[in-house]
């Protein structure tokens, strides 16, 4: 068979390139590292009083956990393909932790001096960031995993981006157990321990994204 045939053949049964495969394979790895995060912080840390629902505190944490998944989530999905434009989701990225930054120092900021030191630190803040990156670890493999299945080109970036969305994911879970009521709280140890999944991301990518 000429090689022209054979192309032709092949190209006449290809049909039309799926769609949406990216989400297609995060959105499942999106919905096990919440539930799973989620089922662990309420039962070995415990919900939240019924009562905090009715203040800001708990929405805070989970407008900004949920915001921040989805823009990782976007920015893992462009980078596992091996050529996409990384601006805009780069950009939202930056945007949200900008924002919870601000959110956060106006906080600290409207606390009286004496209070400043406890809105900051609170009661849990060496524990929140090893909390929210060990409930992220089931996230962290579903992510890679979902990387992986892909094209990326980028495997410590895209690891990087896995982490990122899957620490989001942890935080989301953990916000439903937290009982620090401080924006300054979450904006740095929610932070640091969605940067140190971020971080782990990044190191397993070159080994587990190779393709």
């Amino acid at each position: 068979m000429k090689t022209d045939t054979l192309i032709e053949l092949l190209a006449r049964s290809a049909g039309p390139a799926p769609r949406a495969v990216a989400l297609r394979r995060l959105a499942p790895a999106a919905g096990l590292g919440f539930v799973v995060s989620a089922l662990l912080a309420l039962t070995l840390i415990g919900p939240i009083p019924e009562s905090m629902y009715g203040t800001p505190v708990p929405w805070i944490k989970l407008a900004y956990a949920g915001a921040l998944a989805a823009a990782a989530g976007w920015l893992a999905a462009r980078l596992a393909r091996p050529i996409s434009r990384l601006a805009a989701p780069r950009a939202l990225v930056l945007s949200v932790l900008i924002a919870m930054a601000l959110l956060g120092l106006v906080a600290w900021l409207s606390a009286s001096r004496a209070d400043r030191m406890t809105a900051l630190l609170g009661s849990s803040w060496l524990s929140c960031p090893w909390n929210v990156l060990a409930l992220s670890l089931p996230g962290l493999g579903a992510a890679l995993w979902a990387v992986r299945g892909l094209a990326p080109t980028r495997p410590r970036a895209a690891g990087f981006a896995a982490g990122m969305f899957a620490g989001a994911l942890g935080a989301l879970g953990y916000a439903l157990a937290c009982q620090e009521g401080s924006a300054a709280f979450v904006a740095v140890w929610y932070t640091l321990g969605i940067g140190l999944t971020g971080g782990l991301g990044a190191l397993l990518g070159p080994r587990v994204l190779r393709w």
